[in-house]
């Protein structure tokens, strides 16, 4: 995953209390000047986004709908896991008595790969959140031709929200979208701009995009 940034180059002036001039900033730099330069930009050694992980109310489920209506590939499975101290409140910041009972990596083409959860805890939410609550979240997935991917879901009874949006103005002109839901309930979007994003035409900076992952 590449992520282009633009870098706006200037010569910095400061003014000098004691004679009113201006002096060029390339003398030399005080500690702080130094310090505040050579920071690192976001976490060292930053590659991308590996895996996304979510909880399902039944792991069986989740995989018949990820394997065999959205095209994704199981790889392998852990679990289960659970412990009698802190362990579990501490580590992975749920209930101490909470229970993994199991979890399963999923490939889907390009992109990040899924780990998917099945709990058990005492203090378990069922409910899946909105888009509008705190925690609120979709999976969006990329293809190439909207109206057969949209058709080959409504085929398997996955339920379409509204109708597809295509976008016309702004910088995301380009863009076709719908959302749909799992049997359980979990957001997903269905989205495609073969032609690009109108930002494009102005910014060298560019999205990842699944269908060019070297870029």
């Amino acid at each position: 995953m590449r992520v282009f940034l633009d870098y706006i180059v200037s010569i910095a002036v400061l003014m000098d209390p004691n004679n009113g001039q201006l002096q060029d900033n390339d003398g030399p730099k005080s500690g702080s000047d130094m310090t505040e330069k050579s920071k690192p930009n976001g976490i060292p050694g930053l590659i991308g986004t590996e895996h996304v992980g979510f909880t399902v109310p039944n792991l069986e489920a989740a995989t018949r709908f990820f394997v065999d209506v959205i095209g994704c590939e199981f790889v392998y499975a852990l679990g289960p896991f659970q412990d009698d101290g802190d362990w579990m409140a501490r580590q992975l910041n749920v209930h101490p008595r909470a229970v993994i009972k199991e979890l399963r990596f999923f490939r889907c083409k390009q992109g990040p790969n899924f780990e998917i959860f099945e709990y058990t805890a005492p203090d378990q939410a069922t409910t899946m959140p909105k888009n509008s609550d705190i925690g609120g979240h979709h999976l969006a997935f990329y293809v190439d031709d909207f109206a057969r991917a949209l058709a080959y879901l409504k085929s398997h009874a996955v339920r379409i929200l509204g109708e597809p949006t295509t976008r016309s103005s702004g910088p995301s002109a380009g863009q076709t979208w719908v959302y749909f839901l799992s049997p359980w309930g979990m957001q997903f979007e269905l989205v495609s701009y073969p032609n690009g994003k109108l930002y494009e035409n102005n910014s060298s900076a560019r999205l990842w995009h699944p269908a060019r992952p070297a870029e």
